[in-house]
């Protein structure tokens, strides 16, 4: 093998259920800031395509922090007492080949009820009301019934003991099986991961049917290969 795991960092990253990883200390905001209006531009069109699958998105929290922890507007996920794992991205419908549908129609600020609920998951106002603008709009759905999917395929996620990995010497595939084992319903294959420029940790992309159940990944869909190296950021600044 290229890179092993160290014995006793893998029987531990092979445990279901060692680490949720999510939200480990969370209390959500009692007034939530009002996003901006998220709208289709000629960067970022509107695009209404059929949905033939699904990608649940999460980002490393403590990467994410240490490339932007210092900018406005990341209080709440990288500041004060809150302490997250993975956070969820989003949940983004796809079309066949290698374009999505996006920005499929018009919709309002969202409620701050509805932003507060789900800010333990997703810790942002704006990238909430993104989320919701850009990929919930083509879903044939409500953006209540939206995150609650989305949250609900969030939170049922077990992952590996991040500790232990972070401190072992080990690739993209061997993430990808540690995770694998932690979750009897995500095949290894079901999942891509995207790192860094310097290789770290960046994003876990899973691919979901259009019944939302796991399946394989489409070929060229992106994420790093299997054999590229992957260090995992535990916490702290650079």
């Amino acid at each position: 093998m290229k890179a092993i795991l160290g014995s006793a960092a893998l029987v531990a990253a092979l445990l279901p259920g060692v680490a949720l990883a999510q939200a480990q200390m969370c209390m959500a905001p009692r007034k939530v800031e009002r996003p901006l209006p998220d709208l289709p531009s000629a960067k970022e069109p509107r695009r209404v395509l059929p949905i033939s699958s699904y990608t649940l998105a999460l980002t490393w929290s403590p990467g994410f922090c240490r490339a932007h922890g210092d900018e406005s507007g990341k209080t709440f996920q990288c500041g004060g007492e809150n302490r997250f794992g993975f956070t969820l991205h989003g949940l983004w419908p796809d079309a066949p080949g290698k374009t999505w549908p996006q920005y499929c129609k018009a919709t309002p600020i969202l409620p701050p009820a509805l932003i507060r609920k789900t800010m333990c998951a997703t810790p942002s106002e704006q990238l909430i009301q993104h989320e919701w603008a850009k990929h919930g709009t083509c879903m044939q759905t409500t953006p209540a019934a939206y995150f609650q999917r989305s949250t609900s395929l969030y939170r049922a996620i077990r992952f590996p003991d991040m500790e232990a990995l972070s401190r072992a010497s080990s690739t993209v595939g061997d993430f990808k099986r540690a995770f694998a084992a932690s979750n009897r319903a995500i095949p290894a294959s079901a999942i891509r991961v995207t790192t860094t420029r310097e290789g770290w940790l960046d994003e876990l992309w899973l691919c979901l049917d259009t019944r939302f159940r796991y399946h394989r990944c489409e070929a060229g869909t992106g994420g790093a290969p299997d054999d590229a190296p992957l260090k995992i950021w535990r916490g702290g600044r650079a």
